[in-house]
């Protein structure tokens, strides 16, 4: 007889005396020796058996020495095998056991060769043990043994039991018969009463009190339990698989690689993922994803309708979306020529794969689990159906990814494209969450207008100087390249062909090339392309024909264009690079220490871009839902603006040298004293100024760059000063204490007092303009710090 004992529990403490004894299995065996029963089929038996039985008492009065097992094993087994009958030794995984002690004997065939191929180092014991709860689920026994106070507290216990003949593990679950044994009090147990059994009910977390309740070694146990095992591996790992697709694990595909081994009891099972762009026009078009795919193999391109994958594969699995089982790698390999998927496979040592295809919904996607073996034939078309019960929950989790990828996505384009600044978002979601109340009941509900009442506006720009000039300057060199490389064409075709088209052509080349070089008018770019493509290209055909040297002319000229465009387009590439790279720059810079300035009160933000960087900014106390304003707050934000926009300046002034275009950018701010209203416009899904009178902000704006001094045709912004538009003067006092500070920072130098020629439908402003400053190891990471900026505007 097999006796396992379990270590964990040899020192564990308990309520009660644990003390083996087959008294209430011997009272049976009395019972059909008792005269009554003389024509039963038993008797004689039973007479026979407690006869012999009676001869070892301690079997009956019970004996705590586990060795004493071994000693009684003979009528130990005649006592129980009744309850293990020998039709079901080898299907039921059965033991007698010791309760609270997991020591276990006489068992089952089943059970038996389940610990056999468990290994010789492998020692029976609960999964997840907790002494203390332990010893309160043997007060709970006490209870209800002793006292008739039943509380259900039946946890399930679970074994985890490796299989070495798989390389595995099995996960079972245990139920307890509990019907042959008894407990009785000793001298020293406390009775219980129903107030102490209410006391009990609500301190369950407290062993102290169980304890005092129910001291050690209070009871004694006389008997054992029958301890049954159920195969729960499947449960287990559909439950773990669950656990670990809603965990955000950089091992999530080892993890649930290791529960698909377990339940298919497949050490070689490998685990594979990919993500595939699978429109309805073309499918299989893009890898979107490749983690650990075993069908793909680290290739991160493929052309999946030409070559890679069979036709078999394109058609049930990206066209119909149902699985496809590949039981012989080998037996397919012949049969499509062993194309690539086949080669990749087989490099990976595979001999069989499963691949199951989810549609990620709404992303137009398709993800495939991609799961295989070592060995042909271990997955197959029968054993596929174990998957079902997992297959809804790999479909659930790729909804949830892909849900998640799509929030991705909406983020993105609303932080970058239509963004609804963070600072008032409250006021939209307040909006939508009225709409939707009111949607429930009122088939005409409106959406509320998002209006913020009595907000000071504040605006800036670092406008690239110059720009349009450089642009066209940059035309006008491309244009001048492109007709002398056709000039030269057709100079070579004069040489090789006497025909006076060539020099009718040439001469018409020839002067749009010194119109160019002239100067640049509306229209002369459209009107030399349109020659060229109608009058020369025509004749550039015929000469590629006509030699090789001549076809080489063509081609260097032909080779010289844009290959979308059709153009030289070299230097109008180096300004737009230009362009891009300072807006870029200038743009992650302000969108950093926008972040900052947040922090010292919520305000509306927005930044664009064009040939440098616009920014508005509103603050007020309708903008936030919690926070009281103070001007405080404003004064705070505009000497953060000036001071943030000579950290520009030098931001764009030290990239000159990464630039393939030398660009300035000359900055402005505009400072309007009066609070205004500023509505969020349906159609055009932004925040415009709300009323007539606020509509005079808006025009300064858009003009203000292009305004000169009074009297002068020079213009306010330059490169190198910094621009500040005011029209009542208590501002201009305001920003000449900021522009002291930035002074002493030795940031800013002299200032200027000027005054504006009258705008159309705008007159009587005037100007700060004051030098910048530019630093000779400026670094972005070590400007005035915030805290300076607040002390400055509390002195």
């Amino acid at each position: 007889m097999k006796i396992s004992e379990s270590s964990i529990f040899s020192e564990v403490e308990l309520p009660i005396q644990l003390n083996i004894s087959f008294r209430k299995v011997f009272d049976v065996f009395e019972k059909f020796a008792h005269p009554a029963y003389h024509t039963h089929p038993f008797h004689k038996a039973a007479t026979d058996l407690t006869k012999e039985l009676k001869k070892y008492p301690e079997l009956l009065t019970g004996f705590s020495d586990p060795s004493l097992l071994k000693k009684y094993e003979s009528q130990i087994n005649i006592l129980l095998d009744p309850l293990f009958p020998e039709s079901l030794l080898k299907n039921e995984i059965k033991a007698a056991t010791v309760p609270f002690s997991f020591t276990s004997f006489k068992f089952t065939t089943r059970f038996e060769d389940i610990l056999l191929n468990a290994g010789d180092d492998f020692e029976l014991a609960v999964r997840n043990f907790e002494e203390d709860s332990m010893y309160m689920m043997a007060c709970t026994f006490i209870l209800g043994y002793v006292y008739n106070y039943n509380i259900d507290t039946k946890r399930p216990f679970h074994f985890d039991i490796p299989d070495k003949t798989t390389g595995t593990v099995k996960y079972y679950r245990a139920a307890f018969n509990g019907d042959f044994s008894e407990v009785i009090p000793t001298d020293n147990a406390p009775k219980i009463t129903e107030k102490d059994f209410k006391e009990l009910l609500n301190n369950f977390d407290n062993i102290a009190l169980w304890k005092e309740k129910f001291p050690p070694n209070s009871y004694i146990f006389k008997g054992f339990g029958i301890i049954h095992l159920f195969d729960v591996t499947a449960e287990e790992m559909i439950s773990s698989i669950k656990a670990n697709l809603l965990k955000d694990d950089e091992n999530l595909i080892n993890n649930i690689e290791n529960n698909l081994k377990d339940f298919y009891s497949l050490k070689d099972l490998r685990l594979g993922y990919s993500v595939f762009n699978n429109s309805k026009s073309k499918i299989c078009e893009k890898i979107l994803q490749i983690s650990n795919s075993l069908a793909l193999n680290g290739i991160e391109k493929i052309d999946c309708e030409k070559s890679y994958f069979c036709n078999g594969v394109l058609e049930k699995v990206f066209v119909k979306h149902e699985t496809f089982i590949i039981s012989d790698l080998e037996e397919y390999g012949l049969k499509v020529g062993k194309n690539q998927f086949y080669q990749n496979l087989s490099k990976l040592g595979l001999k069989c794969i499963i691949l199951i295809p989810f549609n990620a919904f709404g992303s137009g996607s398709l993800a495939l689990l991609e799961i295989g073996s070592s060995n042909a034939y271990d997955l197959n078309s029968v054993n596929i159906n174990k998957l079902k019960d997992i297959i809804p929950v790999f479909a659930a989790a790729v909804k949830r990814t892909s849900e998640e990828h799509q929030n991705i996505l909406e983020a993105t384009i609303q932080e970058n494209y239509t963004s609804i600044h963070s600072a008032v978002k409250w006021r939209f979601y307040e909006a939508a969450e009225k709409y939707y109340v009111e949607s429930q009941s009122n088939t005409i509900a409106k959406l509320d207008e998002i209006i913020f009442e009595d907000v000071y506006p504040l605006f800036g720009q670092s406008d690239i100087k110059g720009s349009s000039d450089a642009r066209n300057n940059a035309i006008q060199e491309d244009l001048t390249t492109q007709l002398t490389l056709a000039i030269n064409v057709l100079i070579y075709a004069c040489e090789k062909e006497s025909l006076p088209i060539y020099n009718e052509l040439k001469f018409r080349v020839s002067t749009f090339l010194n119109d160019i070089k002239k100067g640049l008018n509306a229209g002369d770019e459209i009107n030399i392309l349109d020659f060229l493509k109608r009058e020369i290209y025509p004749i550039f055909n015929h000469i590629k024909e006509i030699n090789e040297e001549l076809k080489n002319k063509v081609n260097i000229y032909l080779n010289s264009l844009d290959v979308g465009l059709g153009v030289v387009y070299e230097k109008r590439k180096e300004y737009e690079k230009s362009v891009n790279q300072l807006n870029d720059k200038l743009s992650r810079y302000i969108d950093n220490k926008q972040k900052e300035a947040q922090k010292m009160y919520p305000h509306y933000f927005e930044r664009y871009k064009t040939d440098g960087v616009e920014l508005n900014m509103y603050i007020g106390q309708s903008i936030t839902k919690e926070d009281t304003f103070d001007l405080i707050y404003l004064y705070n934000l505009r000497l953060w603006q000036l001071q943030t926009m000579c950290e520009m300046e030098n931001i764009a002034y030290h990239e000159i040298e990464n630039m393939e275009q030398e660009l300035r950018v000359a900055s402005l701010i505009l400072v309007h004293s009066n609070p205004m209203a500023i509505k969020f416009r349906m159609d055009e899904k932004q925040f415009d100024v709300d009323g007539a009178y606020n509509i005079r902000y808006e025009i300064i704006k858009k003009r203000i760059d292009k305004a000169n001094l009074k009297g002068t045709s020079e213009r306010l912004t330059t490169p190198g000063k910094l621009a500040i538009v005011y029209s009542q003067d208590k501002d201009a006092l305001e920003y000449i204490k900021y522009i002291n500070f930035l002074q002493s920072k030795n940031q800013l130098g002299k200032i200027e007092f000027l005054e504006l020629e009258d705008l159309q439908g705008v007159s009587g402003l005037k100007a700060l303009r004051v030098e910048v400053i530019y630093q000779k190891n400026f670094d972005a990471k070590s400007t005035i710090p915030f805290n300076d900026l607040i002390k400055e505007i509390k002195a």
